[in-house]
């Protein structure tokens, strides 16, 4: 299910398409603010009914309305379309 690893030049292609996330430490990231702690729960709980249900998990942290997040496929050592498809769920889950 995870595919394969993108190459450099198809990860800067797909970037755009992932409005917010960079690339840090060959990782896809983002930083998110909700207006509460109970916001940013909520929000990640939904995330990871998403993850769950794409079998790809994130490494995320949380600090009251602070939610950090890094994609990246462990079985390919690197990015995948996976890590794609989580950001764009990710965007839809915190409206952005």
């Amino acid at each position: 299910m995870s595919g394969r690893k993108l190459t450099d030049a198809e990860i800067h292609e797909k970037l755009p398409s992932i409005s917010g996330w960079t690339l840090a430490n060959g990782k896809l990231h983002k930083n998110f603010e909700c207006k509460d702690f109970v916001d940013a729960f909520t929000r990640m709980t939904k995330v990871a009914f998403a993850a769950e249900s794409l079998n790809h998990h994130p490494d995320w942290s949380n600090v009251w309305n602070k939610v950090v997040i890094d994609l990246n496929t462990h079985s390919v050592q690197g990015i995948s379309s996976l890590d794609f498809q989580l950001a764009a769920k990710i965007n839809e889950i915190f409206g952005t």
